[in-house]
This record gives C-alpha cells, structure tokens and sequence, in this order.
C-alpha cells in the first residue's frame, strides 16, 4: 500500500493548479478608478510591511528552537529525538508560513477588484471575493498535501524507515513546525487586526460620529491592513496546522492499529478525494442580484454541500479498497456530517437571519451593558451543540471502527473522524477567507466615494462573511478537538513504546495536577492575548484622538490623516505583545513534564483540550454575534447607524472583536501546539523529571 502514498502528489498539483487558475481569474477583474488603486495600494503595502517584520521576528525563535532539537537529536544519537524531526520542524514552518503569505498576496490584489466588480453585480462582487478565496484554500490543502507526501518519501525510500509504526511515530512529530508558525501567526495578525479595529470602531464611530471605513478616519487604513495580516495569512496559517496536523495523527494511530501502510494511505486518498469534490462545489458557488442574507449563505452552503456529499460517496469503496472496514468508513461519515453540523449550528448563532444575533441586536435598546450579557450568554450557550456533536462523532467512531474489540482501531477511528471533517478543507476555506476580502472591498468603497447601492452590497457580502469566518472558526475549533484526542493517544503510545508504564487514573495525583494546569492554561492563554489588543489598542487610540485633536481639517475633508502613523503602530504593537502568549504554549508543557512526568503531561493535554475546546466555540461565537448585531442594526433595524442601539452594539463589537479573531480562533492551535510539543520533547520528559527522582 505504501507504493500509492504517491498519490498525495497527484492532489497536490490538482489544488495548485486550480488555485493558480483561480488567481487568474481575479486578476483579470479591473481594479477601479485611480483612488481605489492608491488605497488598494497602501493596504497591500502595511500588509507586505508586517509580514516581513513578522517573518524576520519568528525566523529568529526558530532558529533557536531548531538548534535546541539538534542537540536533542544528535547528542542522543537519535534515541531522545529523531534526527529528521529538526529539519522537519523547519520545513513545516516555512510551508505554514507560505500558505498564510500567498493567501495575503491574493487577498489584498482582490479587495479592490471585488469593490470594483460590486458596482456591476452583487454576484460579480461574490464571485472575485469567493475566487479570491478559493486561491487560499486551494493553496493550503496543496502545501499541506505535498509536505506530507515529500517527508514520506524521503523516509521510506531514502532513509530506508520501512517500518510502520517507526514511521508513523516520526511522522506524527513533523507537525510541531507547522503549529509553532501558525501559533505566532494567528496571535500577531489577530492583536493586529483587533487593535486597528478597536481604535478605529471607539475614536471614529463612537467618539466623532462617523461610518466606520470614513477616510477622515486615521486608522482605517491599519483596519484593513489588519483584516489581511489576522483574518487571511493568519487564518491560513492555523488552518494549513489543522489539515496537516489531523493527517499525520491518523499515520501515527494507523500503526497502533494494525492497518499498517494502508491505513496511512487511507487519509491521503480522502485528501486527494476531498481536493477534487471542492474544486467541483466552487462552481455551484454563485448567486442572483438583489439576494438576502438567506439567499447569500445558500449559495455559499450549496458548494460545501456537495463537495460533503460527493466526498462521502467517494470515500466508500476507497476505505473498502484500503482497510477493508465499513466501521471506518461510518467514522469517515461522523467527521463529514458532524462538521456540516458544527457549521450550521454556528451559523444558527451568529448570523442575523436567526433568532439569537436579532435578539441580541434588540437588547440594545436598553444599552452597551446588556448587550455585553447578552453576547456572553449566547456565546455560552453555543458549546452545548459543538460539544454534543464532537461528542457523538468521538464516541460513534470509535466503537463503529472497532473500538469494542480494539482499542488501537477504535482511537483509529477517530483519527480518520477528523481527517473526514477536514477533507473538503479547499472550498470551507475558501468560503472563509472570502469574508476578509468583502470587508477590505466595503472599505474601499467607503474611502473611494463609490455610489451608494455599491456600499450596500459590499456590506451584504461583508455581513455573510462575519458568518462564514465564524463557521469556519467553528469547524477548526470542531477538528482541532477530534485531532488533539488523535495526538494525545499518540503521545500516550509514543511514551510507552520506549518502555514507560503509566498511571493515568485519575485519583493519580500527577494526572490530577496537569489537568488543573492545562484548564489553567486555557485562561492564561486567553488572558495574555486579551490584554495584548487592550495594551496595542490603547496606544492606536491615543494616536487617532491625537490627529483628530492636531491635524486641522480632517473632520472637514481638508486634510489627511497620517495613516501610516497607525499602520506603525498596529505592527510594532502586535509584533511585541505576541512573543509572551506563543512561548506559553511552548513552555508549559516542558515544564510540567519535567515536574510531573509523562502523567503530568497527559493530564494537561487532556486539561487544555476541554476547556480549550469550549472556551474557543464560546468566544468566536459571542464575537461573530456582536459583529453581525452592530450590522443588523446598520442595516436599518432599532434605529440604524448613528443611533443610540447603534453605538451601543459598537460597544459589545469592540468587546467581541479580540473574542473572535484573537482569543478564540488562537485556542485551537494551543491545543494541538502543546500536544506536538509534549510528543516532540517526550524523550527528553522521560530522561529527566522530577516525579522520576522521587
């Protein structure tokens, strides 16, 4: 079976193809008028400007972190690490770092295009948004496919690792690079785009009154430069971490297991089957003029749709062709339907069509404090469906794979659970990343002058993607648990297969300790990269309310605001406050390793997955609801923009804004971080820990 695996390749060029198709395409849209052109310019400039910094700041932590695992490596003659996992480290996180900048690329040539193509037709403007789009989730699911298939290939047939479980083991540990990136990524875009955000939403729209995309805004420009830095290479990042990270977890269970070659083979082949069902829903992508919300979300559900259930009917005989278990194929199915599921019921939460974000939107009748409760609550009461749903997939596929006879085929199953859920990746990326283009393309339209009714759609394009970045949060946060638990049992048979016996009760004190820890960790974590947007985006509103107060003419249109000043500031801010929530993650799980043992660190791997998981659907869910409250209310309802519902649902948007694309979304790579870290420095837990001395 192990002679097929090249047909990762074959998916590959397949999603490459099509994406570089799909860049075409935008490109050939006009750009617009002159002014459209100087913004368009200088979002991509602070994009390009931070991205760089970025790179230049994590490029030295890596450095340090790849010397670390070469002393690991080849001090112990590859008995505490193996030799390749340092340079796998770097591969991992040159490739996550490639998927996030391309998808920038794209996005900020495509902001004002999509502008442009809205002042033809609203389904002009959606389809340059979605192939904008569609170029990020292409790109991703084909990076991700050809590093996975490159390191295979290197292993077997030029290292000579031909056995399975060897293999697998080594395999499983290639993913701490691309979660250290993402890590980094999606903390520094997300206090990025959340600081510019908030200075621009309290100083603009609540303090001086005006629409929030207004040029006379000093840091409108940084908001849409966030927009692209957090929401698209950010974005891109995790999720290329989430894809690759559910498929070399699978390769470590399948040897457990007993499938051997053919149970890794299986994952790729859903992959590739995924890669193709996506390209072929992108064309069912498209809507009429004058369309509602309702009718905007259906055209965009109609391709995930299909590419799910054309996926789901390839996925029978390829399961059967390969491990020969209709029981797998069931777990296969749980992952599909259970991430269709997690996209609804988020959708269900955060989109004005229903009940909960209309209702929110009417508790600002009685002002900013209750729709702060409100947000909270309904955010809380979202977890109760992502978790029921990982829930029922966790505990159907494992007993559909085999679980009550094998343990190893159950866990088997739920590994594949996840690759299931993320086989379709290319176009629910796609419809995702779609969302930060409409906001850049409102925007322009807003700075540009353009006429009113192009304003109109934009704001409908932007409003359906608050919606679809929220579903897409929602099934990574949704995949990101399934692929922990797949990581965490990999760690579990990593530790004992060096000989290690583990206590994992729970009346174990160890076990006991690390789950406080990892429970802690959760809030920590989410704490350092609260306060991070609150620190950035105290100074960015200081520098606003500075122009505002020494820039004669602004409020007039006289005079132009410094927007560079802003874009200055949003980068040095964000590159700073992101250093201390990233090495957190990297951190505690060493170091409660080499305190409690080995049973320490499954207890806080178990920890942070629970907690992370639920604190991360609470947070993404509430923001997405504020967000599009704010918009319900803009579009006419309780008074519309500039009344007092209005600035009050600015207040619980602000509030919500770190929730979403910060805090939130950053929780799901924390999770799968600290297990990638725990399997990666397993060696070194082992030889030295505290729990050992006593």
């Amino acid at each position: 079976m192990q002679d097929f695996i090249w047909v990762g390749f074959v998916g590959a060029i397949l999603a490459l193809l099509f994406a570089f198709v799909q860049k075409g395409k935008v490109l050939k849209f006009s750009e617009g008028n002159e002014t459209m052109q100087k913004i368009a310019a200088s979002i991509r400039a602070g994009a390009n400007a931070y991205l760089k910094q970025q790179y230049s700041s994590v490029a030295k932590v890596f450095a340090v972190v790849f010397i670390v695992l070469l002393i690991m490596a080849f001090a112990t003659n590859g008995e505490m690490l193996s030799k390749f996992t340092p340079f796998a480290f770097l591969t991992g996180g040159i490739w996550s770092m490639l998927a996030g900048f391309i998808g920038m690329r794209i996005a900020t040539k495509a902001n004002a295009r999509t502008a442009q193509a809205a002042s033809e037709s609203l389904n002009q403007g959606l389809r340059v948004a979605f192939s904008s789009g569609s170029v990020m989730g292409f790109t991703v699911v084909g990076l991700g496919m050809l590093d996975i298939s490159i390191w295979f290939h290197l292993l077997y047939y030029v290292f000579g690792i031909t056995d399975a479980t060897t293999l697998g083991n080594i395999m499983v540990m290639n993913g701490m690079g691309a979660s250290f990136m993402a890590l980094f990524a999606r903390v520094g875009g997300g206090i990025y785009t959340k600081a510019a955000d908030v200075g621009a939403d309290l100083v603009g729209k609540v303090e001086a009154g005006i629409p929030e995309d207004d040029p006379r805004n000093p840091a409108t420009i940084a908001d849409n430069v966030g927009d692209n830095v957090g929401d698209v290479a950010g974005m891109g990042a995790d999720l290329y971490e989430s894809y690759v990270g559910s498929i070399l977890a699978s390769f470590a269970l399948s040897a457990a297991a007993g499938f051997g070659f053919a149970g890794m083979l299986l994952p790729m082949l859903l992959a590739v089957c995924g890669i193709l069902c996506s390209i072929i829903g992108s064309f069912f992508v498209r809507t009429k003029e004058d369309a509602s919300q309702k009718s905007l979300l259906k055209s965009l559900r109609t391709g995930t749709y299909l590419a799910a259930l054309l996926s789901a009917a390839l996925a029978a005989p390829l399961t059967y062709y390969t491990v020969g278990s209709w029981g797998v194929y069931i777990s296969i199915l749980c992952g599909l339907i259970g991430g269709c599921a997690i996209g609804y019921f988020t959708e269900y939460y955060t989109s004005d069509t229903y009940k909960p974000t209309q209702k929110l939107a009417a508790s600002s009748e009685t002002g900013s404090a209750t729709v702060i409760i409100g947000g909270l609550s309904l955010g809380m009461k979202s977890t109760m469906a992502s978790i029921l749903i990982v829930s029922a997939a966790v505990i159907i596929s494992f007993f559909a794979a085999g679980g009550n006879s094998s343990y190893s085929m159950g866990l088997y199953g739920i590994g594949i659970s996840a690759v299931g859920m993320l086989s379709t990746l290319g176009i629910t990326l796609a419809t995702d990343a779609y969302g930060p283009v409409a906001d850049n393309a409102g925007g322009i339209a807003e700075m540009s002058g353009l006429p009113e009714e192009v304003r109109e759609r934009t704001d409908a394009l932007d409003s359906l993607g608050n919606t679809t970045a929220a579903t897409g949060k929602g099934f990574a946060i949704g995949s990101a648990s399934l692929t922990a638990l797949a990581l965490l049992v990999s760690y579990v048979n990593i530790v004992e297969s060096k000989g290690v016996d583990m206590n994992l009760a729970l009346t174990n004190p160890a076990v006991l300790i690390g789950l406080f820890i990892g429970a802690m960790l959760t809030f920590v974590f989410s704490a350092f990269t609260m306060s991070a947007v609150q620190t950035a985006a105290q100074s960015r509103v200081g520098e606003v309310r500075r122009q505002f107060k020494e820039i004669k003419g602004i409020m007039e249109g006289k005079a132009e605001p410094d927007y560079a000043a802003c874009v200055g500031l949003c980068t040095k801010g964000a590159l700073h406050e992101m250093v201390a929530p990233a090495l957190l993650a990297i951190i505690v799980p060493i170091v409660t390793g080499l305190v409690l043992g080995a049973e320490g660190v499954v207890g806080l791997l178990g920890g942070v997955s629970v907690t992370g998981f639920a604190m991360a659907v609470f947070m993404s869910n509430a923001g997405g609801a504020w967000d599009n409250a704010k918009k319900y209310i803009e579009a006419g309802h309780h008074g519309g923009k500039g009344s007092d519902c209005h600035k009050a649902a600015v207040v619980g948007d602000t509030v919500g804004d770190p929730f979403k694309d910060t805090s939130g979304p950053s929780l799901n790579i924390l999770i799968k971080l600290c297990s990638t870290v725990s399997i990666v420095f397993s060696g070194l837990i082992i030889s030295f820990n505290l729990m050992g001395l006593l």
